[in-house]
């Protein structure tokens, strides 16, 4: 539980949304945070899905128009507020960085305190196969330019829901 705290904490200082719920209440939480039009790849969580209005597979065209991009996530970093996205054959990575809004959805019982831990489960993931994950700690955002500027390289905002354990 203290590492779940500390991410929602991480992730206030990051100014990324963050809405706990349980499985059974994930569907409507999603349904409530998309801004359509929607792209999304599989939640692999027993009992969360997508809303049916929500692309799944989208075309690059799909991709450039979406508002929304919904994708689960493999773990979190609590002390820095970072989500891992597994890349995977069919594409997960553009759908977490095209649209203006990633909404992000891990259990919190995948919520690791800090880097090494991280580090031990990519190492995991790398032997099993996996051998490609985007490491990303909240909104795009790039001053390269003078002003702050959000969604340069990515989304503009980020929210993360947090699967409760029942």
């Amino acid at each position: 539980m203290q590492t779940v705290t500390e991410f929602e904490s991480s992730l206030r200082r990051l100014d990324v949304g963050r809405t706990k719920a349980t499985t059974d209440e994930a569907a409507d939480v999603l349904a409530d945070l998309i801004s359509y039009p929607a792209v999304g790849t599989p939640i692999p969580f027993d009992g969360v899905s997508l809303p049916d209005e929500v692309t799944r597979s989208p075309t690059p065209a799909e991709l450039n128009g979406a508002s929304t991009g919904v994708t689960a996530a493999r773990f979190a970093i609590a002390s820095y507020g970072s989500i891992v996205i597994q890349a995977t054959p069919d594409g997960t990575e553009p759908v977490s960085v095209f649209p203006d809004t990633h909404i992000a959805v891990v259990r919190g019982s995948d919520i690791v305190p800090g880097m090494s831990e991280a580090f031990e489960r990519l190492a995991t993931d790398i032997r099993a196969g996996h051998e490609s994950a985007i490491v990303a700690t909240g909104p795009s955002a790039t001053a390269d330019m003078g002003a702050l500027v959000r969604g340069a390289h990515g989304p503009k905002a980020v929210h993360v829901v947090i699967l409760t354990d029942q």
